[in-house]
């Protein structure tokens, strides 16, 4: 609505600049199945993205560095900045690292890295430091609950749901909590943007006809700003976290808003709720 990229978007970029990286840029063709091969590749562990400033419409390409910032025996840690030079000065619209394990997907089962692949992997390795992010225990609130239908086209060939989806997913669960949460209450042209998105996965999602579990609740109300956190499980089974921080904005100045008070009121009352 604000001829923003969507935030999922982003999350497509990053899996194009990472195949690319590895099977484009890589010294040789060691590196070309971990990008995703017929019977093993990467598969993503967790995501966590910085929106810094909003890609608008634009017929321009955007830019994507990538590398690597740690390698350990069984996982592949990578960092990206999506930014657009064109003009006077570099602007980044956002900062991300994914950590990602090699995955044998007959035996649906992560492994470790060979040496070989370390090696072809090592020419990207700039080290630096993964910050930690603190979460809040899940709460099963009624209003936090959304019925997740995974659709045939979310899967690829092996049955699993592809990691972009996860972002679809919780969005499609964080849009009607907030509709409930809102209702009634004049938005004044204020709406949300996207500012920080973190997500984890514990356990790959398959098609099936029974619906999953997305739980989610708000862990923190700033002035501002809002964070909800989410899972999605299916009974006692968890098989994704996520967290979000949402800023309040106005498209009219691009920057920060503040909500009414009366919103305000409504989150802070539903964040204080236990489940």
């Amino acid at each position: 609505m604000l001829n923003h990229v969507n935030n999922v978007t982003y999350v497509d970029y990053l899996q194009e600049a990472r195949v690319d990286m590895l099977r484009t840029h890589a010294p040789d063709t060691r590196a070309h199945d971990l990008a995703g091969g017929p019977t093993e590749g990467l598969v993503v562990v967790k995501h966590d993205i910085t929106y810094l400033a909003p890609i608008p419409r634009r017929t321009e390409p955007i830019k994507i560095e990538c590398w690597i910032t740690e390698l350990r025996a069984a996982s592949v840690t990578m960092a990206y900045e999506i930014f657009d030079d064109a003009g006077d000065e570099r602007v980044v619209h956002a900062r991300a690292s994914t950590v990602l394990t090699p995955f044998v997907f007959a035996d649906e089962r992560p492994r470790r890295l060979t040496a070989d692949e370390k090696d072809a992997l090592r020419v990207f390795l700039e080290e630096a430091p993964a910050p930690a992010t603190p979460r809040t225990a899940p709460r099963h609130l009624a209003q936090g609950h959304y019925a997740l239908q995974v659709r045939f086209s979310d899967v690829d060939v092996f049955g699993h749901v592809n990691n972009v989806k996860y972002f679809e997913y919780y969005q499609e669960a964080r849009i009607p909590l907030m509709g409930h949460l809102s209702e009634g209450i004049p938005a004044n042209g204020i709406g949300v943007v996207v500012a920080h998105k973190q997500v984890d996965y514990l356990k790959p999602i398959f098609f099936r006809a029974r619906a999953y579990d997305v739980w989610s609740w708000i862990s923190h109300v700033g002035s501002r700003s809002v964070t909800i956190e989410s899972q999605i499980s299916d009974g006692d089974t968890i098989f994704s976290r996520a967290k979000v921080v949402m800023v309040f904005f106005d498209p009219r100045t691009q920057r920060s808003a503040a909500p009414s008070d009366l919103l305000l009121e409504r989150l802070r009352e539903f964040a204080s709720r236990e489940g």
